[in-house]
């Protein structure tokens, strides 16, 4: 006699977060946004829907193409001239300026289970964005939502208040001995 066949049991993982911790990616090695690109793809294989805001840049790279690929659960923005110059000109500053008030919205939404700010430490580090400002803003932030900093220089008051910080450090470079910034590795 064949044994009774049991009924299926479905299992239901919930895909919001108890609570989101404060994440800082910083040093001056290699990696910081690369970490904070993998987080946010494992966020979306969980489920989970990204804000990812990239201060600073502006050039279109390989992962904004991949990304494409997960457009229903990870937003991309981009708030940046270049590489910051000297003196600072004002579409540097108007450009973080706004890139953080859209920011601060996204983060106090609770439409984001996860938002990722690259690049932040330098905009902070050049004043582009005040550090209060975004203290102030992510002691709001909603209880469930991650956030994740990246960014050469970041400020000891941030990594203070963070939960998790990782820094990067760089014990040997190809660039020192010429080598350009590569399509799918670099850029």
């Amino acid at each position: 006699m064949p044994a009774a066949k049991q009924p299926e049991t479905k299992v239901v993982v919930s895909t919001q977060m108890k609570k989101g911790y404060l994440q800082v990616y910083t040093g001056n090695g290699k990696g910081k946004t690369t970490a904070a690109l993998g987080l946010a793809i494992r966020a979306a294989g969980a489920g989970l829907k990204v804000f990812f805001a990239q201060f600073i840049k502006k050039r279109k790279c390989s992962e904004h193409t991949a990304l494409q690929r997960f457009s229903d659960q990870i937003i991309v923005k981009q708030y940046g001239t270049g590489f910051i110059r000297r003196p600072i000109d004002k579409q540097a500053f108007t450009a973080a300026q706004n890139g953080f008030a859209e920011v601060s919205d996204a983060l106090l939404s609770g439409e984001y289970d996860v938002v990722i700010l690259d690049e932040i430490n330098i905009a902070l580090h050049n004043n582009l964005i005040d550090l209060n400002a975004l203290l102030d803003v992510l002691s709001k932030k909603p209880r469930k939502t991650e956030v994740v900093l990246t960014g050469r220089n970041a400020p000891d008051r941030l990594i203070q208040e963070a939960d998790l910080v990782t820094e990067m450090n760089m014990v040997k470079h190809y660039l020192n001995a010429g080598v350009k910034a590569r399509k799918g590795i670099e850029q």
